[in-house]
């Protein structure tokens, strides 16, 4: 009888997360090219929710201070998108970058999506 018990909420709890909130991104990495020293360049990225309830992104933390992410605060219902930017300000050296945004959300399986940008400063 437990044996019977324990599958079934088992069971129940993994159905739970047949019908969720799910993350994607239309890229997972944005090459800004060529971006001159002491400029700026801005990353745009499509956030999806696949899932079929409300994904709501509680944070996007950049590697670095140079790296300024701007997310969506309200909830993207199901089947939707909304534009997440990246804006990267070149520091006082030349030479390649690759810069993370870390997103925090409620997805089930990705509840955390590592962003990429990269480019060249010049």
């Amino acid at each position: 009888m437990k044996k019977l018990l324990f599958i079934g909420a088992f069971a129940f709890v993994g159905l739970g997360f047949l019908s969720a909130q799910e993350i994607e991104l239309s890229e997972s990495t944005v090459d800004l090219g060529n971006v001159k020293l002491g400029g700026k360049a801005i990353a745009t990225v499509k956030v999806k929710n696949t899932g079929d309830k409300p994904l709501i992104i509680s944070e996007a933390k950049a590697s670095c201070g140079c790296t300024v992410p701007k997310y969506p605060k309200e909830p993207i219902a199901p089947g939707k998108s909304a534009d997440m930017t990246v804006e990267y300000t070149t520091t006082s050296k030349a030479g390649a970058f690759n810069k993370t945004v870390t997103l925090s959300s409620n997805a089930v399986t990705e509840g955390r999506k590592i962003f990429r940008i990269k480019g060249v400063v010049e």
